[in-house]
């Protein structure tokens, strides 16, 4: 009797630890599955978030989009005008006058040949050539040959229907503000619907 009651000692204990393993097995098996699932639903939960902002930052940066750069094609009328009005001199024997507008004409011929408006996303730039070299200081007033939009404070284009001189003020180079006066040695009705979209309404209305 006693050997049975030891025999049976020995196998509660055994079988009450086999129980409390199955019971921790079984606890930490059913936590773990509530953590997992828990950190799935957490993970989508933060997937999805940064899904939406991975979206709206791709979105945004469609948005943002630059506009394309323009450049006047030339224009080479004022030059002919110059010189047709000179040879006219010349042809009458009104030498002294004829010379310096025959130059004059010379010159903008040149320059028509050489001499860019680079109309960027943010600026309106001078540029030389073909391949659009820098155009270097301002012999006149200073500084780079380059102007943001947002400083324009006004500009204007004479004459529309022939356009000759374009005039735009400025207030990058000075606080009060800088006047620049250009011939129109490009194609007059680009450069106004250009500088319409660029730097705003003027006063005029464009080219016919």
């Amino acid at each position: 009797m006693a050997s049975a009651l030891l025999s049976t000692s020995r196998i509660v204990p055994v079988q009450n630890r086999e129980v409390g393993e199955l019971v921790r097995n079984f606890r930490s098996s059913f936590y773990g599955k509530v953590m997992f699932n828990q950190t799935c639903a957490r993970m989508k939960d933060n997937s999805s978030h940064g899904g939406r902002a991975v979206v709206a930052s791709v979105l945004g940066r469609r948005r943002v989009k630059n506009k394309e750069t323009v450049i006047p094609d030339p224009d080479y009328r004022i030059p002919v005008v110059f010189l047709g009005l000179a040879g006219g001199l010349a042809y009458t024997n009104n030498l002294l006058p004829a010379a310096p507008i025959g130059l004059l004409g010379l010159l903008l011929l040149f320059q028509t040949t050489r001499v860019r408006f680079v109309f960027d996303d943010e600026a309106l730039e001078v540029k030389v050539g073909e391949q659009l070299q820098d155009s270097g200081e301002n012999v006149f007033v200073g500084g780079k040959n380059r102007w943001k939009y947002s400083t324009f404070v006004n500009w204007e284009l004479w004459w529309p229907s022939f356009p000759v001189l374009v005039y735009f003020k400025e207030t990058q180079t000075k606080p009060e503000g800088q006047i620049h006066f250009f011939p129109v040695i490009f194609n007059g009705k680009q450069l106004y619907d250009v500088m319409v979209e660029r730097a705003g309404p003027s006063k005029n209305s464009g080219p016919q």
